[in-house]
């Protein structure tokens, strides 16, 4: 029996998060969202990113010019 976490792709995690794509690249340029380079490949563990999420990683940051509102797309 194997108990190791699988690595899955972008598209996967940002489905795991509810968030699109381009918010998982733009986290990890501004927010060190935890990803891994495989070759050209980015991968993530879904437990890394829980964890960052609980940690706070992703909550928004208020700024004076902000027009957003939630964040919740983010």
């Amino acid at each position: 029996m194997n108990n190791q976490e699988s690595w899955v792709n972008v598209e996967q995690v940002a489905e795991h998060l509810g968030v699109q794509r381009h918010s998982i690249y733009r986290w990890i340029d501004n927010k060190g969202f935890p990803s891994h380079k495989v070759g050209r490949l980015l991968r993530f563990k879904l437990s890394e990113v829980d964890n960052w999420v609980h940690e706070g990683g992703g909550e928004q940051v208020e700024t004076p010019n902000s027009t957003r509102g939630g964040g919740e797309n983010e």
